[in-house]
């Protein structure tokens, strides 16, 4: 893992960590949490730009399948 520094208010910082003990936590821990989420709504979106992308390239031809067809076992 690396180590990364930050700078915040100290007041503010204090907070986070009372609120993170709170929790249960620790102030790293919930970090690496947002962090993660944070990187995770980039692959995100990225996935759904890809999927329509792709999407405005595939031709079915105009045919609706039907119900039926739709859950037909071959």
């Amino acid at each position: 893992m690396k180590n990364i520094t930050f700078a915040a208010d100290e007041k503010l910082i204090e907070a986070a960590r009372e609120q993170a003990a709170a929790d249960g936590s620790t102030l790293n821990e919930q970090f690496r949490l947002w962090l993660a989420q944070y990187a995770a709504k980039r692959r995100a979106a990225k996935a759904i730009e890809v999927v329509q992308r792709v999407s405005q390239r595939v031709d079915l031809g105009g045919r609706r399948f039907t119900r039926d067809e739709l859950n037909e076992r071959r």
